[in-house]
């Protein structure tokens, strides 16, 4: 490798990191030796970046030294600490995170009446394949959880800076729709509770709907201010501990001998008979199917994803996430399992609830009915009449009945009910205020203003608020628990498919501290989720589907300005890569040939006819790169693609430093491009001042197309009578109105503001001003490529056969829309009496 020498020219100094001065906190000692400087930079530990070298070599070559706080065991060797956990580790654990948000009201009001429905066979599988989704979902979230710092917004931001955010904004709006209406899932079940013990009670305020409604929205708004308070924590513990005592009272309930009261509502106790006729399914009423029931259980599984969203407060998340997540999916779904084959053997699916209706030893068996026969029951005359208001079919409230002591399971209602519905009232309103933190769309900033040291998001509170209470009105569990179904779904479809596609990129970003995961069952998992809300609800999957897709149109027209380094971006890199990889294995063919096109623009704002021509064949055909040879540090900074941008062309920028004009440009024709896409054609101005500059300057020009034609590239020349250079001299514009102002204010000014200092200064300022404006007031040049040219003529003089580049670049003008109407004439040279003959040739 060769070394660049002093007489190449080529300033690198430019990019050599410098240390001011005062960074070393003094003046340097008369002898070259700062001690101040010494030890403020190797001192102190802690401190982020060395002195190094700089001073001889121009590059920090010297690491700081790690903090020892960071490496240190300051434990005592051979002694383990031992502590108590406080209230606010137990409520960062993930596990009962995890476990309070599945357990909900579908455990306590509806698992009963699923196992009456489909049997607890077909309940058994309902059950496994809602905590397959759910664990595979889980080993997901673990793995993208463990990529990085999970912060507010929990699924949203998963999602969002995994696959960017065309689909990240998309799903986020969904999910924090469908937590809102969680709010009112669970709320709704906490009221029928409340319903049915004031209706046994003999209190009723209206009737049954209206009572769920009036007491589902007193509820829901006593949770609005329990949340907006900030003590939503607080009441975890409580809540965990009153349902692992509910749960007590039922296992021991179902092993108490059953009293007549029980017995008349269809408990009998563990038969054997009774486990077998409810092991097979009895579909009633219009959801009596297996997806029907899967649809109103599924809500029940959700909530694995509470341990991701407080990563941020566990000492190790990377170990706490996946075991926690996991070891709660795992406990729920054992509970899950063990309550259907409980209640499924202890009783019947239908009951009168009279204590009359014993039957009598004198009574024929064969005309009784059901299976309570068989112990002394009658209910014959309300299964004929399909009256029985009590059993598994009829009774949502069967566990209480069948709980040893029954307000301990009314208790694990409340505790179940109530936690989940204030935990997604919490994270709802998070998701929503990081959605309109990223400013993705328009019009919803407004919700997302915080308030307080904690940016509580008071305004989405009040938005989730009014969308729980608009579904607390439908009063009718089973019709809000598929709607969530299919929100709930599309999101663990769009996890899954994140960590699938982050794992397939082989991105170098992608490094999880969680291992136990597969690419593939990431997809199989969120595959099974788009097929599962199909066959749930397919008008609901359309519309949830239609949203995605339609939020996600918006994101791609608007692009907004983030960069979140998504795995969408590694994607569109690795498919890049692998196209110009194979387009080496294809042979160029002359059908195939394409103009590609480097511009010797300067900066491409000071040249836009070139610019514009170019593109006027180029644009979405071929490559355009836009080239500028510069003495210094080339700008290749956000303004230059900013510029290209706003005039709709599509190109790349490359700038180069050397030493004069022809050397830059040679460094350009032989480095330009990537395999078979490089430049082929030259683009480049006509030098107007050929009379007038140096001959050195025009044996450089010329030297340039002798360059380009030895490295068989084809030369184009632009000439204007106007010219080309559009760029502003050594003083622009806004400099000179600067000078002026300042000038008309210094007759106008008390005498102090002609102080030298003040004047540097407020010249200073009104240069800053007049260059703010300038750059955004200033209108970009047009040029007659821009415009349409209506019935015009393009002349063409084919002086030689030069392979057709000379008759194809006006065909190619002549297929956009400004020069459609144009028409080119060519000019051939030759003799007058063979132009037949040449014409047939």
């Amino acid at each position: 490798m060769e070394l660049p020498v002093a007489s190449d020219g080529i300033q690198l100094s430019a990019y050599r990191p410098s240390i001011p001065l005062s960074a070393a906190g003094g003046k340097a000692t008369p002898g070259g030796y700062d001690e101040s400087g010494y030890h403020q930079c190797y001192g102190d530990v802690g401190s982020v970046a060395s002195c190094g070298s700089d001073a001889h070599t121009g590059y920090e070559t010297l690491d700081s030294p790690p903090h020892y706080d960071f490496y240190a065991n300051t434990e005592v060797w051979g002694r383990r600490r031992r502590f108590r956990p406080s209230l606010y580790q137990l409520h960062a654990n993930p596990e009962i995170r995890c476990m309070l948000n599945i357990w909900g009201v579908i455990l306590y009001l509806r698992l009963p009446w699923i196992t009456a429905q489909a049997g607890i066979g077909l309940t058994w599988v309902i059950i496994l394949v809602s905590s397959c989704i759910t664990g595979i979902t889980g080993l997901s979230t673990s793995a993208i959880a463990t990529n990085g710092k999970v912060k507010g917004g929990g699924t949203y931001f998963l999602i969002s800076r995994s696959l960017g955010p065309e689909l990240g904004g998309s799903i986020g709006l969904i999910f924090a729709f469908a937590n809102a209406v969680a709010v009112a899932m669970h709320t709704v079940g906490f009221a029928e509770t409340v319903a049915d013990l004031m209706r046994e009670n003999g209190a009723v305020m209206v009737d049954r709907t209206n009572d769920i409604r009036i007491i589902g929205i007193i509820t829901v708004t006593c949770l609005l201010g329990i949340s907006m308070a900030g003590m939503a924590w607080e009441s975890k513990v409580l809540f965990f501990l009153v349902i692992m005592v509910s749960f007590a009272s039922y296992i021991v309930g179902t092993i108490m001998p059953a009293s007549p009261q029980k017995q008349a509502k269809g408990f009998f106790s563990y038969k054997a008979d009774i486990f077998t006729t409810n092991f097979v399914p009895n579909w009633r009423g219009k959801e009596g199917s297996f997806f029907g029931m899967f649809s109103i259980f599924f809500p029940s599984a959700t909530g694995i994803l509470a341990g991701a969203n407080i990563s941020g407060d566990l000492k190790n998340p990377t170990v706490a996430i996946p075991r926690g997540t996991l070891m709660a999916i795992f406990l729920t779904t054992i509970s899950y399992i063990i309550i259907t084959a409980t209640i499924g053997s202890c009783v019947v699916r239908d009951a009168s609830g009279l204590l009359n209706d014993t039957s009598s030893p004198n009574s024929s068996r064969e005309d009784c009915v059901g299976l309570a026969c068989h112990y002394g029951w009658d209910f014959s005359e309300c299964i004929n009449n399909n009256t029985c208001t009590y059993g598994m079919s009829n009774y949502y409230q069967m566990m209480s009945m069948v709980s040893a002591f029954g307000p301990l399971i009314t208790a694990g209602i409340f505790g179940a009910t109530l936690s989940s519905a204030l935990a997604c009232l919490v994270s709802a309103p998070k998701v929503f205020q990081c959605l309109c933190k990223d400013k993705l769309y328009p019009f919803i900033g407004f919700f997302g203003k915080g308030y307080g040291k904690n940016d509580e998001p008071l305004r989405s509170y009040l938005l989730a608020y009014i969308i729980a209470v608009c579904f607390i009105l439908i009063a009718e569990l089973n019709t809000i628990a598929p709607i969530i179904s299919n929100f709930f779904l599309c999101s663990y479809a769009l996890i899954n498919f994140s960590c699938f596609h982050a794992s397939i990129t082989n991105s170098p970003g992608w490094r999880p501290s969680f291992r136990f995961y597969s690419k593939w069952l990431s997809l199989l998992g969120a595959v099974c989720c788009v097929v599962i809300m199909f066959l749930l609800t397919w008008w609901a999957a359309l519309i949830a589907f239609g949203v995605v897709f339609l939020l996600l149109g918006y994101t791609l027209y608007k692009k907004p300005d983030v960069n979140w380094g998504s795995s969408v971006q590694a994607s569109s890199y690795n498919i890049a890569l692998n196209q110009c990889v194979s387009l080496n294995h294809v042979e160029e063919h002359v059908k195939n040939y394409r103009p590609q096109c480097l511009v010797l623009t300067g900066p491409p704002s000071s040249r836009p006819a070139l610019v514009d021509l170019v593109s006027c064949f180029t644009k979405s055909l071929s490559l355009m790169m836009c080239a500028n040879v510069t003495h210094t540090s080339p700008k290749q900074n956000k303004y230059t693609y900013i510029h290209i941008s706003n005039c709709y062309v599509k190109s790349f920028y490359r700038g180069v430093v050397a030493t004069e004009l022809r050397s830059g440009v040679n460094v350009l024709l032989q480095g330009a491009g990537l395999g078979r896409i490089k430049p082929n054609v030259l683009l480049m101005g006509f030098k107007k001042d050929w009379h007038t500059d140096t001959a050195e300057a025009a044996h450089s020009y010329i030297g340039i197309l002798h360059d380009a034609f030895d490295l068989q590239y084809g030369v184009c020349m632009l000439r204007m009578r106007e010219g080309l250079d559009v760029s502003r001299p050594s003083q622009s514009h806004g400099e000179t109105k600067v000078k002026l102002l300042f000038n008309h204010f210094e007759l106008k000014l008390p005498e102090i503001l002609k102080v030298d200092v003040i004047k540097k200064i407020f010249l200073c300022l009104l240069k800053l001003f007049a260059a703010t404006v300038s750059l955004e007031v200033e209108p970009q040049p047009s040029t007659v490529f821009q415009k349409k040219q209506g019935k015009k003529t393009i002349d063409v003089y084919w002086l030689s056969d030069d392979g057709g580049l000379t008759l194809l670049l006006p065909y190619l003008l002549t297929r956009r829309k400004r020069w459609a109407r144009c028409k080119v004439r060519v000019f051939v040279g030759g003799q007058t009496d063979k132009k037949e003959e040449k014409r047939e040739e």
